[in-house]
């Protein structure tokens, strides 16, 4: 919509130049024809020159770079919010199609009114002429060939001078310059200037016309007089060339009037140097490339504060695309233009042409074919903590960003709306396809479909790692876990995470499941919850066949009956079992120090939060 609204905004702007050009320049000279075709050319050059745009390359140095040295990478997702916006876009484009719609069938009308006067008529042909006298009470006019006038409305003489005047417009084919105006009328409605351009190009067409019938006619007073005695408006046919004008006045002044000297002429060069400004101004595209190739991942780690990447293949529906360009637009003030997008009968993308550029000129260009749809095209964009932004272009093959450290190198591999596959050994890199979903850290985010992701550094805190809903020990380090294991990541933070694991969760949780857990489906259904805390007690709900909640202590110095119950936020001398397990919507451990730190000294033994199904 943004090149819809910049074309229209420069055709506007040169309709708006030559109209002035015409109206303090030349509209009080008599070069009639050369006026005529001054104002269609501003027609024709207001439609078109905006299409025209000359790439300028300016080569720059390339930003020096250090070598990238990540200690850590974690990945964000975290849902957006979908809230309600006006799109001003459909509004402004509902009120256009309204317009439009409005002045076309006003066009019709026009054309069905003409129809209506020239159907059925007796027609005169009198060379290549043909001449319609009709009975309605109508102005004279002439629409190509065809010359229509009300005989008993004229003199003979009256009736010659118009006949003659008419006759010019048909020779010169000024109908066609009336449609062509009324055309434009019809594409820029909202502009008032179009419709004073209409005006003076009709007013024009009657000057050449009544110049060259003045020639003809060996009394000009007669002429002149006829002029005059068509004062009443009479009805007239829009988009014809018609006898009647309002401006008679001015008609007479210009027939009288000596012709204009031939060094006046310089006042239609005049629009010359306007549009070569409009044209340095408007429709130079400067595009800086580097002298030498740069690598994004050989940005130092320690500057970065967020990373993004934006994944476009073959079934990204239009609506996405549009969501990806804004979010460039609003987060990284990178302006997106797509063209050339061509879809198949699967509706599959099978040719794109993405073009990037920021506030500083930097642009990015990338263009995919395939009969097959396109595979995977990424926007990754970098932004330092100094507020630099740094951003590339990557297809086909999986988009990798190597961060090398002593003793690991980890890649990122963007498939479709998911990241799949970690690799913490450089020599060991698979292609596995592992889901994968990770987050312990702020400030970032990702849309509900997966497609945006953020990558930023890790915080200095550990998050729980829960591992086929066991706790994991706390010197577990989630590099030690072979990605080639890993069936799915979760991650959860913030409340998500202490809603569900208390102040375990304070610091994120990351649940991995992995490959080799075989739990059945039937035994999914029935088990609750479990909750693995350091290998030293646990609590497990589950219905057994006296559907009854156990729990039961793995460490046995854990005296199970001093364990402090708290359901729904309330300290309760009940204990877990007295409960039924398909009220029960959350069972949360606490242990020293936890415990006592939430509780005081009655959580010395531990403390079951319970959250049941309100």
């Amino acid at each position: 919509m943004e090149a819809l609204y910049i074309y229209v905004a420069k055709s506007s702007g040169l309709i708006v130049l030559f109209y002035c050009a015409y109206y303090f320049l030349l509209r009080k000279e008599t070069f009639f024809n050369n006026n005529r075709y001054f104002l269609l050319t501003g027609l024709i050059t207001s439609a078109l020159l905006p299409f025209l745009v000359y790439t300028k390359i300016v080569w720059i140095d390339p930003v020096p770079a250090t070598d990238l040295n990540f200690p850590e990478v974690y990945l964000s997702q975290t849902p957006s919010k979908k809230n309600f916006e006006i799109n001003w876009n459909y509004i402004i484009l509902s009120l256009y199609c309204i317009g439009f719609l409005i002045f076309l069938i006003k066009l019709v009308k026009d054309f069905y009114h003409l129809n209506s006067v020239l159907k059925s008529k007796k027609i005169q042909k009198q060379a290549d002429y043909k001449l319609i006298d009709t009975t309605e009470k109508i102005a004279p006019f002439s629409y190509f060939k065809y010359i229509v006038y009300n005989s008993s409305m004229y003199t003979t003489s009256e009736l010659e001078n118009i006949i003659e005047h008419e006759k010019v417009h048909s020779d010169q084919n000024h109908s066609a310059d009336v449609l062509i105006s009324q055309i434009f009328c019809l594409l820029f409605w909202f502009n008032p200037i179009i419709w004073l351009y209409k005006k003076v190009i009709v007013q024009n067409l009657e000057f050449i016309a009544d110049k060259e019938a003045s020639r003809k006619i060996s009394d000009k007073k007669a002429y002149q007089y006829t002029l005059l005695k068509i004062t009443t408006h009479e009805s007239c046919v829009a988009i014809t060339n018609h006898f009647y004008q309002s401006l008679i006045k001015k008609r007479i002044v210009m027939l009288n009037k000596n012709q204009s000297k031939k060094r006046n002429l310089w006042k239609y060069y005049v629009i010359l140097p306007a549009l070569t400004a409009f044209m340095l101004l408007f429709q130079v595209e400067i595009v800086a490339q580097e002298k030498g190739p740069k690598n994004i991942e050989n940005i130092n780690p320690d500057k970065v504060e967020s990373m993004d990447v934006f994944t476009i293949n073959k079934n990204t529906t239009n609506d996405e695309l549009d969501k990806k360009t804004k979010a460039l637009k609003d987060e990284f003030n990178i302006s997106a233009n797509i063209s050339e997008l061509e879809r198949n009968s699967k509706n599959e993308i099978t040719s794109i042409n993405i073009n990037l550029k920021n506030e500083n000129g930097v642009n990015k260009t990338k263009k995919i074919i395939s009969n097959k749809g396109i595979e995977k095209i990424g926007i990754i964009v970098i932004k330092e903590k100094n507020g630099t932004i740094s951003f590339n272009l990557t297809d086909s093959e999986p988009i990798t960003t190597g961060y090398k450290t002593e003793d690991k190198n980890i890649q990122i591999r963007i498939k479709d709306t998911q990241i799949s596959n970690i690799n913490n050994d450089a020599k060991t890199n698979s292609n596995t396809d592992t889901d994968i979903h990770t987050n312990v850290s702020t400030n970032t985010s990702i849309n509900k479909d997966g497609n945006i992701i953020r990558v930023v550094t890790k915080n200095d805190t550990k998050p729980l790692i829960i591992i086929n809903g066991d706790v994991s020990s706390p010197d577990l380090d989630i590099k030690d876990i072979d990605p080639n294991k890993i069936n799915s990541i979760n991650v959860l933070k913030g409340s998500d995470a202490t809603a569900k694991y208390g102040d375990l969760g304070s610091n994120g949780v990351i649940e991995i499941i992995t490959k080799d857990k075989t739990e059945e489906p039937q035994q999914k259904t029935e088990k609750e919850t479990e909750i693995k805390q350091n290998n030293n007690w646990k609590v497990t709900g589950h219905k057994n066949s006296e559907n009854v909640l156990s729990i039961v202590a793995e460490n046995q110095k854990v005296d199970i009956k001093k364990i402090l119950i708290v359901i729904d936020g309330k300290i309760t001398n009940k204990t877990a079992n007295d409960l039924d397990p398909q009220n029960i919507e959350q069972i949360n451990v606490l242990k020293e120090p936890t415990s006592t730190t939430k509780y005081g000294n009655k959580g010395k033994n531990g403390v079951i939060e319970i959250t049941t199904k309100k």
